[in-house]
């Protein structure tokens, strides 16, 4: 079988100016709107990308506090952990209530609104995850704000980077509206060091925010249950590497064919949407414009045609090998490392020669 080596594809840029509502935007502190496991009390891995965002604001006046919400013994335990951890974090507001358990766009978006009315904060910042885009255009349109989403690059406090037409193009957009300015956050642009997570000396002082002005009556939606796989394999967002199938599998059952060639890597799985419409894997496996935004060291795709769509979701991974019995497909012209044979040969030569995960 023959391999080639594909360049990957420069993307082109463009300024533009942010159509909103002309207003001064006043230098001063960042709220961010961080998740955190309910097991173990960590933050989760993209809020700390939303955290690190903060930072990159030039004028934040190195202000910056995290917003927790939740109830039981693991929201008191992130709260102390990131007061304790994280440099950056001048001040922990802590929401203590049952209401926020669940990430439900109401409660959750009418607290922002709340604090924002208390700090008047320059700017709020979150990760642009499935909670985020739930949250914060809801907080926004309460602020009566025009957010600014997938951000990828900060330039200053008000010009910021982000896709567009899927990926294919960069926009350099400036916000000249209203404060706060409300900025959602591609965590895979703003990756965290291990050095910004160390302890510190000086400890963050944590501040219970006051719900009694709070209104719990929704009305418009309720909390029924969440359902997780039950997966040792590393979460889809944030893994190394990723090994993702297509629609070229066929079946659920060749799928597994993936899943296996993971195992040994230790990597996470993903799936095409053709893949998941076709109901070979579950859809919290999509990656692309409509599922998750990955950028691993690896990724690996199996299969894949390379769909605008798809590419919108993985074409910032560090490196891309492509495995693909058709020389002419898409995925080719962004892949560093490109195999064009049968994936059905491939990945059980592969599984033969690879050594067992330690």
């Amino acid at each position: 079988m023959a391999t080639r080596m594909i360049l990957r594809r420069v993307i082109q840029k463009r300024t533009v100016l942010f159509p909103l509502s002309l207003s001064t935007s006043r230098k001063g502190s960042t709220l961010v709107v961080a998740e955190h496991e309910h097991e173990g009390g960590a933050i989760k891995p993209s809020s700390l990308s939303a955290l690190f965002a903060a930072t990159c604001l030039p004028d934040n006046d190195s202000s910056v506090s995290l917003l927790l919400a939740g109830s039981g013994p693991s929201l008191h335990q992130a709260a102390s952990l990131a007061a304790s951890s994280h440099p950056s974090i001048s001040q922990v507001l802590v929401a203590d209530s049952d209401t926020f358990k669940s990430p439900l766009a109401e409660p959750w978006a009418k607290l922002v609104h709340l604090v924002q009315q208390k700090g008047g904060y320059s700017h709020i910042v979150a990760a642009s995850n499935s909670f985020g885009k739930n949250v914060m255009p809801r907080a926004a349109a309460l602020l009566d704000v025009s957010p600014v989403t997938d951000v990828t690059a900060i330039s200053d406090s008000l010009t910021f980077v982000r896709p567009i037409y899927a990926g294919n193009a960069l926009c350099t957009v400036r916000y000249t509206g209203a404060s706060p300015c409300i900025l959602t956050i591609r965590s895979t642009s703003f990756p965290v060091s291990q050095k910004s997570v160390d302890s510190k000396s000086n400890k963050a002082s944590i501040s219970r925010v006051d719900l009694s002005t709070f209104d719990e009556d929704l009305g418009k939606s309720m909390y029924i249950s969440q359902t997780s796989q039950d997966d040792e394999r590393p979460d889809l967002g944030n893994a190394r590497v990723v090994i993702t199938g297509g629609r070229a599998l066929k079946s659920a059952e060749n799928f597994k064919l993936i899943e296996n060639l993971a195992n040994k890597l230790g990597a996470a799985v993903g799936a095409t949407r053709a893949a998941v419409d076709a109901g070979f894997v579950p859809n919290d496996l999509q990656v692309g414009q409509t599922g998750k935004i990955v950028a691993p060291e690896l990724y690996m795709a199996f299969g894949v045609s390379g769909a605008i769509q798809h590419l919108a979701g993985m074409r910032d991974s560090k490196v891309i090998v492509a495995v693909n019995n058709d020389a002419d497909a898409p995925i080719f012209q962004v892949s560093d490392y490109g195999l064009v044979g049968d994936l059905f040969e491939v990945i059980p030569e592969l599984l033969e020669k690879l050594p067992e995960k330690k």
